[in-house]
């Protein structure tokens, strides 16, 4: 079997992959496949960052639209979401004997401590898995470009953003059967084409400390473990 070829990796969780399709709040089959998912991850040797999503409860920009809540308070309910994915995530991965520990952006002491990049990184090299959760802790900021600071701040090799298709494509596939799989794009083809699939914050930061990005589905059995021996999974943005 090949070896690893990243260290310290950050996996990109987005909130909808804690609920069923379509659904709402967390489903424990969901969350039960990804902990199985990141527990095989780890059993390869990486250390691994993980930031999660709140979409599965509540999106800042979505509700303030929709509501007369505004914008700021609306993010950081978000952040508030983000906290409870990552609180039901570490029980499930400690479940199956893994040490993990949520750090937030925004205190909630009773449930987690507070991001500290020390702190952070001495967890990782203890070989615990770190959740970090309350996105940057400011509004207007998606947890996309949390990933991507958190990745900087922590010297990652590889960010993967874990969705529920296969990578990025020229067109959305769940819309359009013709759509075709990108495999490999620069970080300025992603600003330019204007696609969707991550933040253009997330992009320019990533861009700026040459961080690459592979964009594949978790839930494809060994996307992530094929990932980090090198072969070709999903799509790689990189210069």
């Amino acid at each position: 079997m090949a070896e690893i070829r990243y260290k310290r990796i950050l996996l990109k969780l987005s909130g909808e992959s804690f609920c069923k399709p379509g659904g709402y709040g967390l489903d424990i089959a969901s969350l039960e496949s990804i902990a199985s998912r990141i527990d095989q991850v780890c059993s390869l040797g990486p250390q691994v960052a993980i930031v999660v999503g709140g979409g599965n409860f509540l999106r800042g920009h979505t509700f303030s639209a929709n509501s007369p809540i505004p914008r700021n308070t609306a993010d950081y309910m978000g952040m508030l979401a983000t906290v409870l994915n990552a609180c039901a995530l570490q029980e499930l991965l400690e479940k199956a004997g893994r040490p993990t520990r949520v750090l937030s952006a925004i205190e909630v002491p009773a449930l987690c401590e507070a991001f500290i990049r020390r702190r952070c990184i001495k967890h990782l090299e203890g070989g615990k898995v770190v959740i970090l959760a309350g996105g940057t802790g400011n509004p207007f900021f998606s947890t996309d470009t949390c990933a991507a600071l958190r990745a900087a701040e922590l010297d990652v090799d590889l960010i993967i953003k874990a969705t529920k298709v296969d990578g990025v494509y020229t067109d959305d596939p769940m819309k359009n059967p013709d759509a075709q799989l990108i495999e490999n794009i620069s970080y300025q083809e992603v600003l330019q084409k204007n696609l969707k699939v991550i933040d253009p914050a997330a992009i320019s930061l990533c861009s700026e400390n040459n961080i690459p990005i592979v964009v594949l589905n978790i839930f494809r059995m060994g996307s992530i473990e094929s990932t980090l021996r090198g072969e070709k999974v999903g799509t790689l943005i990189a210069r």
